[in-house]
């Protein structure tokens, strides 16, 4: 990831995994304001900025940009640590608070040094930041209006600010030869498959040549996965999958079945118990060097999503699932359920072509995790168990 002065703001922190913390400017990531409600979603009207794209977005059915990395690669790049130091090898060196958004002294080129506050920006559909007539980054308001700010791109007023609350990465650190090692385990797992499947939360199920199951569910794998995915557009060293309903996952271009199987595994990597809001992925995808693009000094994830459409009834309305249930009489019991009604309360969500709704799909599929993960059936728990 590059070196990056931001436009705004002193510098706060983005937690990444246990311990440890990365840092991101303002203008760093691009999403337009949104929620996770019911109804479409929209971008904001531009008021009067005259902000645009650095060149144009890596958009589905496109390979790879630059050189393919292997699984190996990507697994390093999110969770490898020094030897002699408890920070990663991109969480770069400790920097002050810098009040307006300038690269402290001690900066470096490495991931932690990318600085800014973490607020609700100005953005377009495809979440890269409406810059204003000064080429700053244009913080919003909680009724989506521009904050006024002074000479160095500052808010004024930092009441009116919203900051987007961002909850962990579950990618803890590990030695390199253990990163390599749980990469080749990925590798093998797929490649070995008889058959693949998806769970609720849309997470990867392989069916092992002995017929048991495995659900792809440990973070660190997940975070890889959906760099895979949404940089190379294949899963390196996966060259065939069981079947046909997967070959989009290594046929090497990213396509919108990528991203609506990415929006999933973003979701397995995060903190399932904390809200990921659109502007808390865009951060992600800027530290994670999605597709990053710098235009003057404001870098943010650029991909083009004008392909992608998420419907929450078509994505969950028939996907049922099997958790403990509280009986009238104090007891649990395993029921099946259906997703959209209980997780979701049957209240819908559509989006299309926007970065919001790829964002609603990740923090849905979370959703659906922490339900699964609160009220699951362990596997030794009999017909009835008590509370």
């Amino acid at each position: 990831m590059k070196n990056v002065a931001t436009a705004t703001a002193p510098a706060a922190l983005i937690a990444m995994s246990v311990g440890v913390a990365a840092l991101v400017p303002v203008g760093a990531s691009a999403q337009e304001h949104g929620g996770h409600e019911s109804g479409s979603d929209h971008s904001h009207e531009d008021h009067g900025g005259q902000g645009q794209k650095g060149g144009k977005g890596r958009a589905p059915g496109e390979a790879s940009a630059g050189g393919h990395r292997g699984m190996e690669d990507i697994f390093r790049d999110i969770g490898s640590a020094d030897e002699d130091s408890d920070r990663p090898s991109w969480a770069g060196e400790k920097g002050g608070k810098n009040e307006h958004g300038g690269q402290p002294g001690s900066a470096g080129s490495t991931r932690g040094d990318l600085y800014g506050d973490l607020y609700v920006i100005l953005r377009d559909d495809d979440g890269v930041p409406i810059l204003n007539e000064d080429g700053f980054v244009q913080p919003i308001d909680a009724e989506g209006n521009p904050i006024p700010l002074d000479d160095e791109g500052a808010p004024i007023d930092l009441s009116l600010v919203q900051e987007v609350e961002m909850g962990r990465l579950n990618v803890g650190r590990a030695p390199t030869s253990v990163l390599i090692q749980r990469a080749d385990e990925v590798v093998a797992l797929l490649s070995t498959a008889t058959a693949i499947t998806t769970d609720a939360a849309g997470r990867l199920v392989v069916t092992n040549p002995d017929g048991t199951t495995k659900t792809i569910d440990a973070p660190l794998e997940n975070l890889a996965l959906y760099v895979a995915l949404m940089t190379e557009g294949t899963i390196p060293g996966v060259t065939d999958l069981p079947g046909t309903d997967f070959d989009f996952l290594v046929d090497g271009e990213l396509t919108p079945e990528d991203m609506a199987v990415a929006t999933s595994l973003l979701a397995g990597a995060s903190d399932k118990f904390e809200t990921l809001s659109p502007d808390a992925v865009a951060y992600i995808n800027a530290i994670l060097d999605i597709n990053d693009t710098t235009v003057g000094d404001v870098t943010y994830s650029d991909v083009d999503y004008s392909t992608y459409n998420y419907d929450r009834s078509d994505t969950y309305g028939d996907v049922t699932t099997t958790v403990l249930i509280k009986q009238d009489d104090g007891s649990w019991l395993p029921t099946e359920v259906n997703i959209y009604d209980a997780v979701f309360g049957n209240e819908d969500y559509s989006g299309t072509g926007t970065f919001t709704a790829f964002a609603t799909a990740v923090d849905d599929a979370r959703t659906v995790i922490n339900y699964i993960h609160e009220y699951a059936v362990p596997a030794d728990t009999p017909a009835e168990a008590e509370e």
